[in-house]
């Protein structure tokens, strides 16, 4: 059975190896190449891809396992969660409120009220919906 997930360490990143094994992993998930119910490699096919300690594979599953991306069961595999892709968008939602939240500071500081705020966000919305929808 070929492996659904081919994994790569960049030294260059400076991000630890087992964080780079839970954003590849999210990121098939994000874009579908991993799916609810799919296996993960044994830490025995991880190290055998890749020069990684079996140590590191294992953290990064417990994250991910703690994320609620992924489902482990002794004795025979890990499995990306049932809810794997909610766990991803309301990650993504949390990122994009504390964007939101920098970016209402910065407009504070320029002396937007709340008014002019939300002129600027719904001008910004009606601009984006004539070009393509934004919201339904």
């Amino acid at each position: 059975m070929e492996a659904l997930i081919r994994f790569r360490l960049d030294p260059r990143t400076g991000l630890p190896p087992s964080r780079q094994l839970v954003d590849q992993i999210r990121q098939a998930i994000r874009l579908g190449r991993l799916l609810p119910g799919d296996q993960l490699p044994s830490v025995r096919d991880v190290v055998g891809q890749i020069p990684i300690n079996p140590n590191t594979v294992h953290r990064a599953y417990r994250d991910l396992e703690q994320l609620g991306l992924v489902d482990a069961r002794p004795g025979v595999g890990t499995f990306v969660a049932a809810q794997a892709r909610r766990a991803i968008a309301q990650d993504r939602l949390e990122r994009l409120t504390h964007e939101l939240q920098g970016w209402l500071t910065k407009a504070h500081r320029a002396g937007l009220d709340r008014e002019e705020v939300l002129a600027l966000v719904t001008a910004a919305i009606d601009a984006r919906s004539a070009r393509a929808p934004l919201l339904k």
